[in-house]
C-alpha cells in the first residue's frame, strides 16, 4: 500500500540579519512611534523656552502725566519736565534721543527754549529731561539761567557747557570734557561715572553731585 504524498511545507519568512519580516515590521513601527513622540517633545520644549524668555509687559502708568508704554529689555525710562505739553515719565526704546523724549511728551510748548538743550543727546535710563522756557520779555540776559542754576539741580542729560560752567570748580574746559563724555557714552546713569574724566577729583565730584542729576 502506497503512503500518501507528503504535503508541501510553507515557505519560511525571509530573514534579514537574523530577523524575520514580522520582527522588522514591529521594530519599524516602534522606531516611527519614537520619532513622532520625540518631535512632539522637542516642539513642546521649544515653545516652553520661548515662553520663558518672552518679554514681560511694562507696568501701566498711574495718574496724570505718568505714561509708560509697553516695552522690553533694554528700554529706558525718563522723566520729561519743563516746557512740554504733557510732562511725565515715559518709556522709550534704547538708543532714543532727547528729541524723542520731547516728542513723546507731546512736544515742546510755544515758550520752550529748545536751543538751550542738546536734542541729539542719547537718553540714559532714569534720566530727567528738562526743557527750559524762554525768559520773560524784559528780563536781563542770563538772569533766568542764573536763577535756574541756583534754584535746583542741573540735568546732565540736557546740560550745556554754559550750564556746567556755573558749578563751582568747573570751568569751560572741564565742562566741555563732561559734555563729550556724556555724548560718547550715550548718556550718564550716575554722576559717579564722571570720575573717569581726567581732571575731576573727589572734591570736584562732590560739587557735581550737589548740583547735577543724571
Amino acid at each position: 500500500m502506497r503512503a500518501p504524498p507528503a504535503r508541501p511545507r510553507p515557505a519560511a519568512s525571509p530573514r534579514v540579519n537574523g530577523l524575520s519580516r514580522s520582527q522588522l515590521l514591529a521594530y519599524g513601527a516602534l522606531i516611527a512611534a519614537l520619532l513622532v513622540l520625540g518631535a512632539r517633545w522637542i516642539k513642546s520644549g521649544g515653545d516652553g523656552a520661548a515662553a520663558g524668555y518672552a518679554r514681560e509687559p511694562a507696568p501701566s502708568g498711574a495718574g496724570t502725566g505718568f505714561s509708560l508704554s509697553q516695552g522690553g529689555w533694554g528700554d529706558v525710562v525718563v522723566d520729561v519736565a519743563g516746557a512740554v505739553r504733557s510732562p511725565g515719565v515715559y518709556r522709550l526704546p534704547a538708543g532714543s534721543r532727547v528729541t524723542d523724549a520731547v516728542e513723546r511728551a507731546g512736544g515742546a510748548t510755544p515758550k520752550a527754549e529748545l536751543d538751550a538743550i542738546n536734542l541729539a543727546a542719547m537718553l540714559a535710563d532714569g534720566q530727567q529731561v528738562v526743557v527750559p522756557a524762554e525768559a520773560p520779555a524784559g528780563a536781563p540776559l542770563g538772569g533766568a539761567a542764573a536763577g535756574a542754576a541756583g534754584s535746583g539741580p542741573i540735568s546732565l542729560g540736557t546740560a550745556t557747557v554754559e550750564d556746567l560752567d556755573t558749578i563751582e570748580g568747573i570751568g569751560p574746559i572741564t565742562a566741555q570734557k563732561i559734555i563729550d563724555f556724556r555724548d560718547q557714552h550715550g548718556g550718564v546713569a550716575s554722576i559717579d561715572q564722571l570720575d573717569e574724566i581726567d581732571g575731576i577729583g573727589p572734591a570736584t565730584l562732590e560739587a557735581l553731585k550737589a548740583r547735577l542729576q543724571p
